[in-house]
This record gives C-alpha cells, sequence and structure tokens, in this order.
C-alpha cells in the first residue's frame, strides 16, 4: 500500500463520517453533497434518486404520502467494518455494516454497498446501495416505509 492510497483511503473514511453526521442532523444539502452532481442513492426496494436534488427530496418526503418527514429528536448512524472490496486510479469500492439508533433504541441496521469516485481532492459517491435487513416495528424507519397495497 503507498502513500496516496492511504491518502486515498482516509478520506473515503472522512466521507463515510460526514453522510452520517449529515444524516444525523437532517442537514440534506450537506449529505447530498456526499454525492457527485450524478450520484445515485439507492434504498434497496425502491425507486434510485439520481442526482442530489433527487437525494434531498427522497430524503425529505414520507415516501407515497408527500409530507415532510419528521425526524425523531435523536438519531444517530453507526458504520462499521468498512471493507476496501476494490481500489483503482480514481474509483474505490467499499461495503460496510450499519445500526441507526434514535431515543427508544435500535431503530434499523444493514448494508453499505459503495462505489467512489474522486472529484478534485476529494472522494464522492456515485452509487450508495442501502440494504435495511431489518426495522423495528412501529419505529422511525417503518415509518417512513411505502404504503402496501
Amino acid at each position: 500500500m503507498d502513500h496516496a492510497e492511504l491518502i486515498a483511503r482516509e478520506k473515503v473514511r472522512d466521507l463515510v463520517a460526514a453522510y452520517a453526521h449529515s444524516g444525523d442532523r437532517m442537514r440534506l444539502a450537506e449529505l447530498a453533497g456526499c454525492f457527485a452532481e450524478d450520484g445515485i442513492l439507492e434504498v434497496k426496494g425502491r425507486p434510485p434518486a439520481v442526482g442530489r436534488a433527487a437525494i434531498i427530496e427522497m430524503l425529505s418526503a414520507a415516501p407515497d404520502r408527500g409530507a415532510e418527514s419528521t425526524a425523531p429528536r435523536i438519531i444517530r448512524h453507526f458504520v462499521t467494518n468498512l471493507r476496501f472490496d476494490s481500489i483503482a486510479p480514481g474509483r474505490i469500492e467499499t461495503s460496510s455494516y450499519f445500526v441507526v439508533l434514535t431515543a427508544d433504541g435500535p431503530d434499523h441496521w444493514g448494508r453499505y454497498r459503495d462505489i467512489l469516485v474522486e472529484a478534485g481532492e476529494r472522494w464522492l459517491f456515485a452509487h450508495r446501495l442501502v440494504a435495511v435487513d431489518a426495522a423495528v416495528p412501529g419505529g422511525w424507519f417503518a415509518g417512513r416505509q411505502p404504503a402496501r397495497p
């Protein structure tokens, strides 16, 4: 591993943390800024959001309800086991696990699968797949899911 790769890995770790911190504070423009201009945020089972404006819209409104979503008073994303699956010039692929906590305890948890691209001095998400493995019935995340027919 050379010096440039070490720097790239640290910039990716910082980006992953910036995404989590922005989401915890519902600073959606900052969160969307973690993505390339044409970046994709895909939550498994839902249509992907392409571009920063679409990412903000996806995270702002409750699906199929059109109403603004209310975030819990306390929300914390914990990301762990960040693995660098592939490292190439200008492109990195990672995978990690996450758990989201609210004041009521664990709310939902799952996996991130990311493709990141170099953008000047930064790294940005080109594609982030969020796969929720499970959620607490009646919890905050469960209330944000599209209504089932």
